[in-house]
């Protein structure tokens, strides 16, 4: 019997500048979790979000 997951699922975002960027002032990256619609958004999500460790706004893009 098949499961059931629903159209939208968890997605998380990570900080770009944080992953390549090794002389950062704190270690760690900065990630968030949203949701998205599989259906309308099929690509990899980017949103520019505000990031602790690198203290600026920086494109967060999806990871798995």
């Amino acid at each position: 019997m098949a499961s059931k997951k629903g159209v939208r699922i968890i997605i998380t975002l990570e900080c770009t500048e944080c992953r390549s960027n090794q002389n950062k002032r704190s270690p760690g990256v900065s990630r968030y979790t949203t949701k998205k619609n599989r259906r309308n958004t099929t690509g990899r999500l980017e949103l520019k979000k505000f990031c602790p460790h690198c203290n600026k706004h920086t494109v967060h893009k999806e990871i798995k």
